[in-house]
């Protein structure tokens, strides 16, 4: 565990020291969107943030193949793919966040960077249904470069609010985290090092550095630069640990062998690929392009019951935790207990979800905030 921490440190210090060095490089190079009508914020915010997370993300990879145990981790080529296949995405972010590039040409570039991960060996080599279920490996290529491109795509449309994506996919990388390093407990003999767990680990404390910089208001935003490289690391630790895993490990039940192996990281993952699936149904219904977007995701409907920009952050980070949490709790607790909780959590997100904005509404009126290049000043 003490390896693990060094590693989540060296990610957050290396990322929260290089963000305002990023942020004077996107100022100096012009990386600002103008402001759109999809967009809550009021005036334009540097972007670029998503190569400070790499270059936390890849001090994190550097320090950890230094230790004396992690280092094991590092004996074959896939944490190097990872780290290519995430320079890779974050550069084609990064011209995107100055430059604006067209739909398919980033696509183009995620499949490139999914295929580095999967023939550098982050792929899935079975599928734990019940029993490890093997498949030809051409189809297993390709259900990692669907896993990796949707994972992506499911960050990158969860970013719209300040601190909302770096907050969501912190709460998946720490989820992730406890749900492999207890997984590597369980092995015979036991071993807590393995690509995932490093992963997340790295994963985690590159947003945690990054959110004091990008939480409302925010002073510089990932762009697609920080979100098309989370979404990429997210997909890496999935995959790592969802090919490899004994459904026997994980439950002497068998309907829980069989479920709990796809059904924790899914969980996990579930808020973006949730928002991503829905506005890609939306879309298509209307006729549009999948990639058109609009004002409808789910922190846009957030706002539009009521809740204010931080407030439907904070809520949004909770459904997320309960969800996750709720998932590995039923790989460390009794089912009884672990569902129990899980029902009494989503409870409490619901309620306050649905009851704040009608409490507020029965009180004064809240103070509406503007966001400036200079902090936030109260509308008289």
């Amino acid at each position: 565990m003490r390896e693990y921490l060094f590693v989540l440190l060296v990610g957050f210090v290396a990322t929260f020291l290089t963000v305002p060095a990023i942020r004077a490089l996107a100022v100096r190079v012009g990386a600002f969107t103008p402001v759109r009508d999809r967009d809550v914020h009021a005036v334009p915010i540097p972007r670029l943030g998503g190569v400070a997370i790499l270059v936390g993300y890849a001090a994190a990879t550097l320090a950890a193949s230094r230790l004396p145990y992690l280092s094991q981790v590092f004996t074959g080529p896939e944490l190097l793919g990872v780290l290519g296949g995430g320079a890779l995405v974050c550069a084609i972010g990064a011209w995107d966040d100055i430059h604006e590039l067209d739909a398919l040409t980033k696509l183009g570039g995620q499949l490139v960077a999914a295929g580095i991960l999967a023939f550098s060996g982050v792929q899935l080599f079975s599928l734990p249904l019940g029993v490890v279920t093997v498949l030809p490996a051409p189809v297993l290529v390709l259900m990692t470069i669907f896993v990796v491109v949707l994972s992506i795509n499911a960050v990158n449309f969860v970013d719209g609010l300040d601190g909302l994506a770096a907050g969501i996919v912190a709460i998946a990388a720490a989820a992730f985290f406890a749900y492999t390093y207890t997984l590597g407990h369980l092995f015979d003999p036991p071993n807590v090092f393995g690509a995932s767990t490093f992963i997340s680990a790295a994963l985690l404390g590159c947003c945690l550095g990054f959110l004091p910089h990008n939480v409302y208001p925010a002073r510089l935003f990932m762009g697609d630069s920080g979100a098309l490289l989370l979404g990429l690391l997210l997909a890496a630790a999935t995959i790592s640990t969802t090919g490899a895993v004994d459904p026997s490990q994980v439950s002497a039940n068998p309907i829980a062998a069989t479920l709990l192996p796809i059904a924790v990281p899914a969980s996990i993952m579930l808020l973006p690929l949730l928002d991503v699936v829905l506005a890609v149904v939306r879309r298509l219904a209307r006729g549009q392009s999948p990639w058109q977007a609009d004002r409808q995701h789910l922190h846009h409907r957030m706002l539009e019951i009521g809740h204010g920009h931080r407030r439907a952050v904070l809520l949004l980070w909770l459904w997320a935790l309960v969800i996750a949490a709720g998932a590995v709790g039923f790989v460390v607790l009794p089912a009884e207990v672990a569902g129990g909780a899980l029902a009494l959590m989503l409870v409490v997100a619901a309620g306050l979800t649905v009851w704040v904005p009608q409490a507020r509404a029965l009180g004064s009126e809240p103070k509406v905030y503007e966001q400036t290049e200079h902090g936030i000043e109260r509308r008289l």
